[in-house]
């Protein structure tokens, strides 16, 4: 689909590894292809996590720095407070029907979405394609992105 006939694009760029910033991606992702709009979305960084085998059904939410989460500093640095943090961010998700990281991106794939992890990211942090979801198309730089996503909506999470 090409911007040029009418048709919509949209290009989610995933930059964060925490449960808290993978979900926003992937709703957007989701809600999208629900609307007939092409999607691609870019992993990099620890954006990577995402995407990552190893990583993808273990991301956290950290509540250190992050005062949405209403707990004070001092509080979050105690030992245990990230995992009890991402625990009810995870039960809370539970609540709201929304499937666990894997399943969510096996969605999206199955929908005709397309991932992509970052050359550059992969290879500052030595990963290859075996270690990435196997609904990943592939591994591109950021100058087949930026032809990728001509013309389309971009979204920074």
């Amino acid at each position: 689909m090409t911007a040029e006939n009418g048709d919509r694009k949209l290009a989610i760029i995933c930059s964060k590894g925490t449960i808290d910033m993978a979900y926003p991606g992937m709703v957007l992702a989701n809600a999208a292809l629900m609307e007939g709009i092409d999607v691609t979305m870019f992993f990099t960084f620890w954006g990577l996590d995402i995407v990552n085998k190893k990583k993808m059904t273990h991301l956290k939410a950290t509540p250190l720095g992050n005062p949405s989460m209403g707990m004070p500093n001092l509080v979050s640095v105690l030992p245990g407070m990230t995992d009890l943090a991402s625990a009810m961010m995870k039960k809370e998700i539970e609540k709201l029907d929304f499937p666990p990281v894997d399943e969510f991106l096996e969605m999206i794939s199955d929908a005709g979405g397309k991932m992509y992890g970052c050359k550059m990211s992969m290879d500052m942090m030595k990963l290859t394609k075996d270690d990435l979801f196997d609904g990943v198309d592939g591994v591109i730089g950021a100058m087949e992105f930026m032809e990728m996503s001509e013309g389309a909506q971009v979204i920074f999470v």
